[in-house]
């Protein structure tokens, strides 16, 4: 079956609708997650979560703990917008049934 052009419509080559194709694609910009210093919650806490729900390993985990405490925030995690409100919502539902008011937030990178 041969389908022909409406008369008046100009058809663009194969091969510039591929190069319109791959100008049109755009990388998702990626999030930064970052836990913030409080006076409660504790450093065994915060290492646990680190490890247990970052995939951080222990020293990595400590290394952080001590920064978050240090200078009042760190990065702990470099994600994509949906991944980073997920981990957000983790820390703040794991930290409040333990009573700690840990935060973490997001920023563009």
């Amino acid at each position: 079956m041969v389908v022909a052009a409406h008369p008046g419509c100009a058809q663009a080559p194969r091969r510039q609708l591929e190069t319109l194709a791959i100008e049109e694609m755009r990388i998702a910009p990626r999030w930064k997650v970052i836990l913030h210093n409080d006076n409660t919650t504790t450093f065994e806490f915060v290492t646990g979560l680190l490890i247990s729900l970052f995939r951080k390993e222990l020293v990595e985990a400590e290394r952080l703990t001590w920064e978050v405490h240090d200078e009042g925030a760190a990065v702990v995690e470099i994600t994509s917008l949906e991944r980073g409100e997920l981990y957000v919502e983790q820390v703040h539902s794991l930290a409040r049934p333990r009573g700690y008011p840990l935060a973490a937030t997001l920023e563009p990178e």
